[in-house]
């Protein structure tokens, strides 16, 4: 069904006192990322950013930095005077802009993140297929406390939403919930809006109250239910809120399961709901996957690494306890046991970095081996390369980085110190110890040492100058 005629407004306005936070309630982050940004990334798939509007208020300027990059528009709520007074805010946005107004208008809340691009698109064909003025998205949970309920005139028709505190003792047992999500016919909404009154304990405008206008001018407000109550429950504490963070994790976890992915005690599992794993890839217990982390087919991730914002091959193994944050891996390359890959390490297909290994913008090439002990930064390693435990690149001068070049094939010693800018040649042979300062060219054997000095005796004649001052 053709949703060209819809536009989004997302409701991102409120403190949330209840969470005893100073950050902005929609900035609060589960699986990874904001609510809001949650939020938007559903409503996307329904719609273009452009048609998605944030009603922001709260600490404006902090939430619109923190999702502008996501292209949507924002509309200004200085004041927080409730849900209908949040879209008198948006018509009134509309009037000053000029230009057409959406044909319908579909309200999200930026609380609610776990709502399913399905569960939108559902909400808005159903609106469409019942001429409704007005369709709320509701749902059943097992306990309703707490909630408006949808009151229902003949089983199907919407009479209006009454809230907790005003239900009468018979109407106690309705156990369908208001979710807050609304598709509205924008025109009726927009001459109804005008109409709200704030004359009740809060001193509020409630959107809830348009459902009651619109019924009785004789519209059609219309509902139907998700299919989860998890996916319409926001969070006002911060236990909430990592209710919804398991629950989303875990989807998440499931969802690659689906795909093939084996995953080992998934409730143990940090993974976050931007990462793709391919098939056969196998994540062990006490892993956490970040951000937009990506990893291929048949790799193996062990217990206790941490994987974020990176780029992952195809058979790659991970041993454990690794730190990997914005590096890239090639096919069949061995990481670790903890090893730590920071921002730009390139790691090419089949190289080595081993145990308590340090990388920092490195580019090593195929079959390259670092296998203990080392430091690499800022520095560009060639193909088949073996670097000894120990070795250290030595990229900074207190003021300026600087980079180390090494070629193809090039043997490092163990315990040598190459101090950049430095180039070391195809072949070349670093002796083990040594403190490079110079260029070594192809081919070469440099060593940079003092000369060994070995004094046969001394040990006993020390010893013997000792026991002649004792007394």
């Amino acid at each position: 069904m053709n949703l060209e005629g819809f536009a989004i407004a997302i409701m991102a306005a409120g403190k949330g006192t209840r969470l005893k936070s100073r950050r902005p309630k929609v900035l609060h982050e589960i699986g990874g990322q904001s609510l809001l940004l949650h939020v938007i990334a559903a409503a996307r798939t329904v719609v273009p950013a452009e048609r998605i509007y944030c009603i922001i208020g709260h600490e404006a300027e902090r939430v619109q930095k923190a999702v502008e990059h996501s292209g949507v528009g924002f509309v200004m709520q200085a004041e927080q005077r409730g849900t209908g007074h949040a879209l008198q805010m948006v018509k009134a946005w509309f009037a000053l802009k000029g230009g057409p107004v959406p044909e319908h208008l579909l309200v999200l809340s930026g609380d609610v993140p776990l709502i399913r691009p399905e569960t939108i698109r559902m909400l808005c064909e159903a609106h469409l297929a019942d001429r409704a003025a007005m369709t709320i998205l509701t749902a059943v949970p097992a306990n309703p406390h707490g909630y408006g309920r949808v009151m229902r005139s003949d089983g199907s028709r919407v009479a209006g939403i009454v809230e907790q505190k005003d239900l009468k003792p018979e109407q106690m047992t309705v156990a369908e919930i208001n979710s807050g999500i609304y598709c509205f016919e924008t025109a009726k909404l927009f001459e109804k809006l005008d109409l709200l009154s704030d004359g009740n304990a809060n001193g509020e405008y409630y959107l809830t109250d348009v459902a009651h206008m619109l019924v009785a001018a004789g519209e059609r407000v219309a509902a139907v239910q998700a299919e989860s109550v998890d996916e319409v429950l926001g969070a006002n504490t911060i236990a909430e809120m990592m209710h919804l963070d398991a629950a989303m994790r875990m989807a998440t976890a499931k969802k690659l399961m689906a795909q093939g992915v084996t995953i080992f005690r998934p409730e143990t599992c940090v993974i976050d709901a931007q990462v793709e794993v391919g098939a056969d890839t196998v994540i062990e217990p006490y892993v956490q996957l970040l951000g937009a982390t990506k990893i291929g087919v048949e790799s193996r991730v062990r217990s206790y690494s941490v994987v974020q914002h990176s780029l992952i091959g195809d058979s790659v193994l991970i041993r454990n306890g690794c730190i990997l944050d914005g590096a890239e891996v090639g096919d069949g390359a061995i990481l670790g046991p903890y090893a730590h890959l920071r921002p730009e390490s390139r790691i090419g297909e089949q190289a080595h970095v081993g145990n308590f290994c340090e990388t920092k913008k490195v580019t090593m090439g195929k079959g390259s081996k670092a296998n203990h002990l080392t430091y690499l930064g800022d520095a560009v390693i060639g193909a088949g390369v073996n670097v000894g435990a120990g070795v250290i690149t030595c990229n900074y001068d207190g003021v300026k980085k600087h980079t180390t070049v090494i070629g193809d094939g090039v043997f490092v010693g163990s315990d040598s110190t190459l101090v950049a800018p430095i180039s070391v040649g195809n072949g070349a042979y670093i002796a083990a110890g040594s403190s490079i300062t110079e260029d070594v060219p192809d081919g070469a054997l440099a060593f940079g040492r003092a000369r060994q000095v070995t004094k046969t005796g001394w040990v006993a004649a020390r010893k013997a100058k000792a026991a002649e001052k004792t007394p």
